[in-house]
């Protein structure tokens, strides 16, 4: 697919997805969200991918919510499309790889949403994070009212979305809503200096780790930890497990080949 709204680059085992639209705040319209969907798919079956980034062209915005424009036309079943953004999100949270978000400038409504989505969020000093939809007469409606609570908390959340009001990254730090912050010409570095660590590891030991905090996050304590052990039985019986054991026995770096 040749796209016009995004930039898709590999650097090694990172690839970088880059919401390209700055002449208009990296505003999400129904194109944007159809290339990132194609965009996933395509580094989703590159298997020497173990790190995706989501980031924002230009230093003013990661991506300025929906485009407003096509908001107006929305009816009441637009809501249950197929591959809505709500769905594309949800595929990028349940993703084989470790996902960055590398979050320059606003990130407001689907844009906040998107980085939501992500294992790890990092930004840049002059960030600012919202959910504004309700000056719409709209909610959240791609994961936000869900995943923002399960991070800062009900009262925070619901603080956020009924005023409309915007986190600035000392804040977004703070509450937890991002790992780090950083100057803006240092956003990119610092997102693939995190993804080099990650790369380092077991990649079929992500995918466990991630899949036993995301579906036990709302379970029961037993529930969660059926899974965890699970997980763990599954790691058991690779060769990644014999051969990262080894590798630390034998004093050396891992070749882990994800088997």
């Amino acid at each position: 697919m040749e796209y016009k709204n995004i930039l898709l680059e590999k650097e090694g085992k990172v690839a970088v997805i880059t919401i390209n639209r700055p002449e208009v705040r990296n505003a999400l319209n129904g194109e944007t969200v159809e290339e990132l969907l194609s965009a996933l798919k395509t580094v989703e079956k590159d298997q020497d991918v173990g790190v995706l980034i989501f980031t924002g062209k230009g230093e003013k915005a990661f991506a300025a919510g929906a485009d407003i424009n096509q908001l107006t036309k929305r009816e009441s079943m637009d809501a249950f499309a197929t591959d809505s953004m709500s769905d594309i999100y949800r595929k990028i949270e349940n993703s084989r790889l470790a996902t960055i978000a590398a979050i320059n400038g606003y990130a407001l409504g689907g844009g906040f949403e998107l980085a939501l989505s992500c294992d790890i969020r990092i930004a840049s000093e002059n960030v600012k994070l919202g959910l504004p939809e309700l000056n719409l007469g709209v909610i959240p409606g791609a994961g936000g009212t869900q995943r923002l609570m399960r991070i800062l908390g009900k009262g925070m959340a619901l603080d956020m979305m009924l005023t409309g009001e915007f986190l600035i990254a000392s804040e977004a730090k703070q509450f937890g809503l991002v790992s780090k912050v950083v100057a803006q010409e240092e956003l990119l570095i610092a997102a693939k200096e995190k993804a080099e660590r990650i790369l380092q590891k077991g990649p079929l030991a992500v995918q466990m780790v991630k899949l036993s905090v995301n579906k036990g996050f709302d379970v029961d304590m037993d529930t969660g930890l059926a899974i965890e052990t699970l997980a763990q039985a599954v790691l058991y019986g690779t060769e990644d497990k014999r051969e990262g054991t080894q590798a630390f026995l034998d004093k050396r770096s891992a070749a882990f080949s994800g088997r």
